[in-house]
């Protein structure tokens, strides 16, 4: 063999050690990341939502945060849903969640055990999506919710997720951004409710309409962050579609549009 060959050789050799051990390492992140989400509580939950029917499969990740992971399911009738549960084992997020239930009238006494708080995350989720929905607010409808897993309708389509207002600019960014305040008139007016957490990152595109997504931080307006949280979002969404050429409208008069004389 001669000595261009065996370095040709040699390299193809460590070229191939390097993707094994790429390969060996995303395996142990995959084994982590199950281990990390089906805890065996986890598990026999999905376990009891496929034994009623409500789920019949549960396929890959369709997005993946540090506080949950959300999972394109179907049910028996082949219709796409979105299973989405929350890390208990996130520490970190543990903490900056109280803020958000302790202050919020509609979850008292609540227990500061780790799967506690994360039962009841999922939960705010479950009843702030609910209420929404009543009030017109175009949101993904929730169907189950047990313990830190909740169930919904799924925004897309065969598994793939509509797209955010970040990853696809609206064709026509003026109407999208009248429908997004005249939603957000509603969850306030009618749900009683902030987002907190507004951004172009969490709301969808979706057969040309926003689709408001991700309220586990939703809180009453009775909340004592509800003012402070509604300017934030009214700010991600004047920021947003201002750099679209929007004719945006000044914070102080959007706010009171979204109150209401009602309410202000």
């Amino acid at each position: 063999m001669t000595r261009k060959a065996h370095e040709r050789l040699e390299h193809n050799e460590k070229r191939l050690e390097r993707r094994d051990k790429m390969l060996n390492h995303d395996r142990a992140n995959e084994r982590a990341t199950v281990e990390e989400v089906f805890d065996q509580t986890t598990r026999l939950i999905v376990f009891n939502l496929l034994k009623t029917g409500l789920l019949y499969e549960v396929n890959g990740v369709i997005s993946s945060g540090k506080e949950a992971r959300v999972y394109w399911g179907k049910n028996k009738e082949n219709t796409d849903l979105a299973v989405k549960i929350y890390l208990t084992s996130s520490a970190e997020f543990k903490k900056g969640i109280l803020k958000y239930i302790e202050g919020d009238p509609r979850f008292k006494n609540v227990k500061r055990d780790t799967r506690s708080l994360f039962a009841v995350w999922a939960q705010k989720e479950f009843r702030n999506l609910e209420e929404a929905g009543q009030a017109k607010v175009n949101v993904p409808k929730p169907l189950a919710v047990k313990s830190n897993v909740l169930v919904m309708e799924f925004i897309g389509k065969d598994g793939k997720s509509a797209p955010s207002l970040k990853e696809t600019l609206p064709e026509n960014p003026e109407r999208i951004y009248k429908l997004l305040i005249t939603n957000l008139k509603r969850l306030y007016q009618k749900a009683k409710l902030v987002h907190g957490d507004l951004s172009e990152y969490n709301i969808l595109m979706w057969k040309n309409k926003p689709v408001i997504i991700d309220m586990s931080q939703s809180v009453s307006i009775e909340h004592p962050l509800a003012n402070f949280m509604l300017t934030r979002d009214l700010n991600n969404l004047n920021r947003f579609f201002n750099k679209l050429n929007v004719n945006i409208i000044p914070i102080e008069e959007l706010q009171k549009q979204i109150v209401g004389k009602k309410h202000a």
